[in-house]
């Protein structure tokens, strides 16, 4: 059984829906099917959630008559029978009478909001097995709502996933589609809650490791994985091949097409993902797995917003704890950092979240001295098979660099990544020059080598 993901852009259209089933019907294996909301329908009802807080009722209905309007027109394009329509219709005019009631809940807070927001998977998923039913499909739908489940911290509980999961696959055999929700779920409470923004991913590899999936198939609308942000840097190319732990990398430091928690529970059950396009579905894609075969340095991923707080203590020699007491005070703000350098009397952390820096600062004050701190910082993540006994890859990555200041490096720390710290006015030049020496310049070598 495998488990394929697809994204809102990929179920943005009526055609797009059809092309879905064209594409998990052409192979015949049995699969789940995990849906986002359509494209757009998240940030609208986020802001339809915005506006009840504001107590602006007219913006509210405003609001809701356009977004059902596009909905409304959606499935006049999507089903081709009159019964097909009418079940249609029928799911958009009960999810949008629900979202009116959520919408005039008072007090409206974190508990409607989660609601509000869940209505756009909920009403995507029982569309496409409207639509899946209307063409005769042996199809079935499975709410997320029913099996995926968080602790108090917002972690997946892995093994309950599997349990209530199971269980409920155990009664349809026979059915060769389950379509579920992507991004929800349920807290302790048993309320509605969901996986964080992109937690479609997340959801797909959560269900791929609890069914043991032969793979997990994630479908967008671009080629798989770059080995550089395309926006950016004008020569990329997908990559064929990753890591689990190489994908994490360039997940967590930037990569937008994978979510930075997708990769850990496909990883733990062993369970390979693949990242595919359903514009050209006949491409490779990108593999990531446990080993590959593909080149040594793999791809480039740049993180933005980063500030850096330098800390000096001329007590750290030699005196055991001070990194715990500096990381307790992160800890204490729940404030992840995000790379750290250290010297025999300083220690240098970036952080993505500055919310809780004044009160950072002035706990690490009591036990340090500080630098001003700098912000709007890069971090430039290099991203490959760079074990001790590989030779030449800083140099490469220095010579390419070297007219770029650099503000921190961290190198070692991990076999799968190289990470500079640079001011974020250059980070465009310094993702541009390291693609050309990374990706481009010994080809060019060779060829000029082998002309001569």
């Amino acid at each position: 059984m495998q488990v394929w993901k697809f994204g809102g852009t990929s179920v943005g259209k009526p055609e797009r829906m059809h092309s879905i089933r064209n594409l998990v019907t052409a192979d015949s294996g049995r699969k789940i099917v995990v849906l986002s909301a359509l494209s757009g329908t998240t940030n609208a009802l986020i802001s339809m959630g915005d506006s009840a807080k504001a107590n602006n009722e007219a913006e509210v209905q405003e609001k809701i008559d356009a977004l059902k309007a596009h909905y409304d027109a959606f499935i006049k394009e999507l089903y081709s029978t009159e019964e097909g329509l009418q079940k249609g219709q029928a799911v958009v005019d009960n999810e949008f009478n629900f979202i009116r009631s959520v919408l005039k809940s008072r007090p409206f807070g974190l508990k409607q909001d989660k609601e509000l927001v869940a209505q756009g998977e909920i009403m995507s998923t029982q569309m496409f097995q409207a639509y899946l039913e209307e063409v005769g499909e042996s199809s079935v739908l499975l709410p997320a709502l029913d099996f995926m489940r968080i602790d108090h911290d917002g972690e997946p509980e892995l093994e309950t996933i599997e349990q209530l999961l199971s269980e409920m696959l155990s009664h349809h055999p026979e059915k060769q589609i389950v379509v579920t929700q992507g991004f929800i779920c349920r807290n302790p409470r048993g309320e509605v809650d969901n996986l964080k923004r992109g937690g479609s991913d997340y959801t797909a590899s959560l269900i791929g490791g609890a069914i043991r999936a032969e793979e997990i198939q994630i479908w967008t609308d671009i080629d798989g994985m770059h080995n550089n942000d395309p926006r950016i840097v004008k020569r990329t190319f997908p990559i064929r091949e990753l890591t689990f732990e190489e994908a994490a990398e360039l997940a967590y430091f930037g990569a937008k097409i994978l979510h930075p928690s997708t990769i850990t529970p496909a990883k733990l059950r062993g369970v390979p993902v693949r990242l595919k396009n359903t514009m050209e579905p006949e491409a490779f894609g990108t593999l990531i797995a446990t080993t590959t075969t593909d080149r040594e340095i793999k791809a480039i991923a740049a993180k933005d917003g980063l500030t850096a707080i330098y800390i000096h203590s001329t007590r750290m020699l030699n005196a055991y704890g001070f990194l715990r007491r500096v990381f307790e005070i992160f800890e204490k703000y729940k404030t992840p950092v995000d790379m750290i350098t250290t010297s025999e009397v300083s220690v240098s952390v970036t952080i993505d979240n500055d919310t809780h820096l004044s009160e950072i600062t002035a706990e690490l004050s009591e036990i340090a001295d500080l630098e001003e701190h700098d912000r709007d910082l890069s971090i430039i993540c290099i991203v490959g098979d760079f074990k001790a006994d590989k030779e030449g890859i800083a140099l490469k990555v220095f010579e390419a660099m070297k007219h770029i200041p650099i503000r921190m490096i961290s190198y070692g720390a991990s076999e799968h990544n190289l990470s500079i710290l640079v001011w974020s006015k250059d980070k465009a030049e310094a993702l541009n020059v390291l693609n050309e020496r990374l990706f481009y310049y010994e080809d060019a070598m060779k060829t000029i080598f082998n002309a001569q």
